[in-house]
């Protein structure tokens, strides 16, 4: 592969008509930071009018896809711009911070060219977001897909489970937030394909070359096709009313309690917290080295 272009946090290259854009934050496994997300849909805006690129996978560097949204305790805080929203009022009561995530992946809908969300380690929360707005999700069969911020934090951003599954899957893993493998996310229809996680980079690699050797003319027709049958339906609608209920849900009473716990015993006992009742996430028993 020819490296083009190599950000700080992203990594932008292209091999016979596939375009990869990889998440380089391996040390932050992947955490996905304001800034991250802007050139992020740069590149896939750069991707859209190149040329010599039929279709787009979106991947991380590293041992993971990405860990969900940049929630470090850094102030200011890396997940929000620098120069902050229209003011804390005016967000509170528009959810500009929901709606603003929810823009971005309309973004990834929107383009004329297929994107695939390839899928490894783990993919929590925010990277759940990004993956399932893709039009192709292909996964590691031992991945970990899932939105434990349920839990604790808020409802989704971007609330895609009514789309990709049935009624009683999305209401149970929209409200346990229940990790799933990447094998369960293929059978519950969450993702399109899994792979054993040696071969998902190959196997990936041959998907989207036979994918981009399409006309990309045609592939914007179909592309088109379907989604708006999904608009039809209300997909539009209905999860930028799911943004509204992320930005009403942090003003619940017990909203500041997982906040709390991490000023006062650090982010271990508050993932403890959080995920203790469910035996998962950090409250999983630990494999025998």
């Amino acid at each position: 592969m020819t490296i083009k272009e190599a950000e700080n946090h992203l990594l932008y290259e292209v091999k016979e008509r596939v375009c990869y854009i990889t998440l380089n934050r391996p040390d932050k496994m992947n955490a996905m930071s304001w800034e991250l997300r802007q050139d992020l849909y740069g590149l896939l805006k750069r991707a859209e009018r190149d040329t010599e690129v039929g279709c787009i996978v979106i991947r991380g560097a590293g041992r993971t896809f990405s860990a969900g949204y940049d929630l470090s305790s850094e102030r200011p805080s890396p997940n929000f711009p620098t120069e902050g929203y229209a003011g804390k009022q005016y967000d509170d009561m528009a959810g500009l911070y929901a709606h603003n995530l929810i823009d971005g992946w309309w973004l990834i809908w929107d383009l004329m060219k297929p994107v695939i969300a390839q899928v490894h380690g783990f993919c929590l929360a925010g990277a759940s977001e990004l993956a399932s707005m893709c039009d192709i999700m292909f996964v590691a069969e031992d991945s970990q897909i899932g939105y434990p911020a349920v839990r604790a934090i808020s409802t989704p951003d971007a609330n895609y489970f009514p789309w990709k599954m049935s009624m009683n899957a999305a209401k149970y893993y929209a409200l346990t937030g229940r990790p799933v493998s990447g094998k369960q996310a293929v059978e519950l229809g969450w993702a399109t394909k899994s792979f054993p996680a040696e071969q998902l980079e190959e196997s990936v690699f041959e998907e989207a070359k036979a994918l981009a050797s399409i006309q990309p003319d045609l592939l914007a027709c179909s592309k088109r096709s379907v989604n708006r049958a999904y608009e039809v339906m209300g997909i539009r609608t209905a999860m930028n009313v799911g943004a509204d209920w992320m930005a009403i849900s942090t003003h619940r009473e017990t909203e500041p309690q997982f906040g709390e716990i991490v000023q006062e015993q650090g982010l271990k006992a508050a993932l403890l917290w959080r995920d203790g009742n469910f035996g998962d996430y950090s409250a999983a028993p630990k494999e025998p080295r």
